[in-house]
């Protein structure tokens, strides 16, 4: 059953179109991938989804109801938070106060509290600077804490714009861990990842953006098995 359903999804920068009538599904439990190079126009519809830009035609359907043009505010309350790329976190405000305006949909303080010791647990290193500003953290550090924010909505789609960018090779390693952790623990996942080879190799299905089209689609393992794909993408 599609969790979400983008049909024919045309976006525009003042005359350009940047996205040119692109229609996916997001299976609830899949993690699929879209993948391409910059300027692709992969944040552009990650944006799109999340009501941050105005698409000029075309639909979002999210958990069977139409959120095209709807504010952000209310599609997180529906369910759907994004870790956009860039981690974005409060700079100015601690670890904890980040990850409790993560929460700000939940009335339940008990669970709150709850939730933000399940994300210490699963990220160790935010419980050890849970007072430090984040502004002070390293780059992996506010991955961590953005993705942590980003749960602590208990997303029933999760958009991950990005997470691996700018990270060590160990950091990445632990980034998808925590990838397929959330996945395991019954959230859907889209994914926007320029690391094709990580991308793909955990993903149910994966859309490639060219230029504002999609131009190829199948499951990560075909993907991972073009040779088309392994030249452009994955370095092969």
């Amino acid at each position: 059953m599609a969790l979400l359903e983008v049909k024919d999804l045309q976006v525009f920068y003042g005359v350009i179109q940047a996205i040119k009538g692109i229609s996916f599904e997001v299976n609830q439990g899949e993690i699929v991938t879209l993948i391409g190079a910059n300027g692709a126009g992969k944040t552009t519809t990650m944006q799109s989804i999340m009501g941050l830009i105005k698409p000029r035609d075309g639909s979002i359907v999210y958990d069977g109801k139409n959120i095209t043009g709807m504010p952000t505010h209310k599609i997180v309350e529906m369910g759907m938070t994004q870790v956009p790329e860039g981690r974005r976190v409060f700079s100015e405000l601690t670890v904890y106060e980040n990850l409790l305006m993560g929460a700000y949909t939940e009335k339940d303080r008990s669970r709150i509290k709850e939730d933000i010791e399940e994300i210490y647990t699963i990220f160790p290193r935010l419980g050890e600077r849970k007072s430090q500003v984040a502004g002070t953290l390293s780059g992996g550090e506010q991955q961590m804490l953005a993705m942590g924010r980003a749960i602590m909505s208990h997303p029933k789609l999760l958009m991950l714009d990005e997470p691996s960018m700018g990270l060590s090779p160990a950091l990445v390693d632990q980034v998808f861990e925590i990838i397929k952790h959330f996945h395991n623990t019954g959230t859907t996942i889209l994914l926007v990842e320029q690391n094709a080879n990580k991308s793909l190799a955990i993903s149910d299905r994966a859309y490639v953006l060219e230029n504002g089209r999609i131009t190829v689609t199948g499951t990560g393992k075909e993907l991972m098995a073009s040779e088309e794909i392994r030249k452009a993408y994955l370095g092969g």
